[in-house]
């Protein structure tokens, strides 16, 4: 039997037996859930961990592969990403989708290259970072909504405390009236509250949440408007006209270098792009890059001139406001 079909079929074998096993495990510990896990769900509660060994034992399989992963650190900055970027999904259930996906992109890459055990590891490479990358994105995304959103959400917030209301009652006007995702923050500030927490702890929820500068203000002014007293209505209608002032600023900024952003992409993307067009369809003509040392030599000096450049590009169109 060739090699490749050899490698083929252990690779889907083992990816079935992880996938049932991880079937199994989600049924289980579905059934097993306990109150603290449903709370934590909408509350950042510090749960103690147990050290009875017969709680040690009912750990899953997701879990451990989490801490298999990383410590303690290394998950609660993964389960972070994920609360940031608004992904129902553990660490450990995300080290798992990461792992068939670097398998997939590992085959993929290896039977598209013919066999090339070079391509195979630059495939493993990208479905590696892939998920990382699109985490990324997708923070990046709901935070420059939030941003947008933010201006409109404090004047509701002033105009609602303004008619008598509670700030607690103004939120949770803002969770019932305004789109996602500043409507799905404020509500679970408000569950946050409703289980116990106090305004101060789940304000810096969502400030962990949501890694926004504008918000860091507000909750600052919140906070020392809690505790020394003032006109809370008129300090969020001053704040209110400060962050849409930045965020028309910065709308135009990227409008005017969009151009430019967009140049970086394809300088950077297109020589990757044809390499590896060429080697799909003409891979002998291409080898002879990594068969000689000075292909080496230029394959190494064109990756490093085209990261130093796209970074360059990066960083001039990157204006702070």
């Amino acid at each position: 039997m060739p090699t490749e079909a050899v490698m083929g079929l252990s690779s889907l074998a083992f990816l079935s037996i992880f996938l049932m096993f991880f079937g199994l495990d989600r049924l289980i510990s579905g059934q097993n859930q306990t109150i603290e896990d449903r709370l934590d769900r909408y509350a950042n509660r510090l749960v103690q961990e147990e050290v009875d060994p017969a709680n040690k034992s009912q750990r899953t399989m997701l879990g451990g592969l989490g801490k298999l992963a990383g410590g303690r650190g290394t998950n609660k900055q993964l389960a972070t990403d994920l609360a940031r970027a608004d992904l129902k999904l553990t660490p450990g259930e995300f080290i798992a989708l990461n792992v068939v996906i670097v398998m997939t992109a590992t085959l993929l890459a290896f039977f598209l290259g013919r066999g090339n055990l070079i391509f195979a590891l630059l495939g493993g490479i990208v479905g590696f970072y892939a998920p990382r990358l699109y985490v990324r994105r997708l923070q990046s995304q709901r935070l420059t909504a939030f941003n947008n959103q933010l201006g409109d959400t404090l004047i509701l917030l002033a105009n609602s405390l303004r008619a008598g209301y509670s700030l607690l009652q103004a939120m949770e006007t803002a969770a019932r009236e305004l789109p996602p995702p500043i409507s799905t923050e404020f509500a679970r500030v408000v569950r946050e509250i409703g289980l116990g927490l106090t305004i101060q702890e789940a304000l810096a929820h969502l400030l962990e949440r949501i890694p926004s500068e504008d918000l860091d203000f507000v909750i600052t002014a919140i906070n020392v408007q809690h505790e020394t007293g003032g006109n809370l209505s008129e300090i969020l209608d001053t704040i209110s006209h400060t962050i849409r002032e930045r965020v028309r600023i910065k709308g135009q900024i990227q409008a005017m270098t969009a151009t430019q952003r967009l140049s970086g992409n394809v300088v950077a993307l297109l020589p990757i792009a044809l390499g590896i067009f060429m080697f799909i369809f003409n891979p002998t003509y291409l080898s002879k890059m990594w068969q000689e040392s000075c292909g080496i030599m230029m394959l190494i000096f064109g990756m490093v001139t085209i990261t130093a450049g796209y970074f360059a590009i990066r960083k001039i169109t990157d204006i702070e406001v």
